[in-house]
């Protein structure tokens, strides 16, 4: 299997500019899937923090940068929506979050907020007398005696613990972001939920403050009124990125 990553070809959701070098880095097996941005992009032609892979791997070994609460030494990690990236010495918090247009931005938070991440339920199975298994879209998985959580409900995770410390149900009236297509980004609550008698996904109506969107199910994640309110800063916009020319394959 290929090392290298053409920029051309890479999901719409990383933040990098597809036209400047024919490759990038490519990210590791871990959380996110394909969707999952290689933590040296964020570091690198993001943030600006580092120039080379070489400047990140010394930076990553001092343990100077934690992802949802835990120190990362692989450049190549995976980082997807909803992750928390903590630089401690810096005092500088973000949480991933979708951008206008599905990319993937960095929304500096508080350190409070730091210490837990959002997450949407997409498996549950009972796994023993009263207790069940929950997976979350980044592939966490975590056991609750707590049967009330279903599928597309969002939770909040103690990045210490991995205790539930909040449930957001799934249902009209609730307050989501959509995460991908056409609205990605746009934040508003579902007016209605249209069930399809078919195989095809269900569609959602979400009212937002300059009008309404209908989108499927699946594109939307259902978020609590403080989770955009707690922000102290502007999002890191991609056009914020760092001159790249330096690299080429990455190598």
């Amino acid at each position: 299997m290929t090392r290298h990553q053409k920029r051309l070809s890479v999901p719409k959701s990383w933040p990098i500019e597809r036209k400047t070098n024919t490759f990038t880095v490519k990210a590791d097996a871990g959380p996110h899937g394909e969707a999952g941005v290689p933590l040296l992009i964020l570091l690198r032609d993001v943030l600006g923090y580092v120039d080379t892979r070489k400047e990140a791997r010394y930076a990553l070994g001092q343990d100077s940068v934690l992802v949802n609460g835990k120190a990362v030494s692989d450049e190549e990690r995976p980082i997807g929506m909803f992750d928390i990236v903590a630089f401690a010495a810096r005092e500088e918090f973000y949480r991933v979050f979708p951008d206008e247009g599905g990319r993937l931005a960095l929304s500096p938070i508080d350190e409070d907020s730091a210490g837990s991440k959002l997450g949407k339920v997409v498996g549950k199975q009972q796994v023993g007398d009263g207790v069940y298994q929950l997976t979350l879209h980044d592939g966490q998985t975590l056991t609750t005696e707590e049967g009330a959580y279903s599928p597309k409900d969002s939770i909040v995770v103690d990045n210490e613990t991995a205790e539930v410390v909040a449930h957001f149900p799934y249902e009209e009236g609730a307050l989501v972001t959509a995460v991908a297509g056409t609205h990605a980004g746009e934040i508003g609550e579902i007016e209605e939920i249209t069930v399809t008698a078919s195989s095809s996904p269900n569609n959602v109506r979400v009212e937002t403050d300059d009008g309404w969107f209908e989108t499927v199910e699946d594109y939307v994640v259902v978020i609590d009124e403080n989770f955009t309110s707690d922000e102290d800063g502007e999002t890191v916009e991609t056009e914020d990125l760092s001159d790249e020319s330096e690299e080429v394959t990455e190598e």
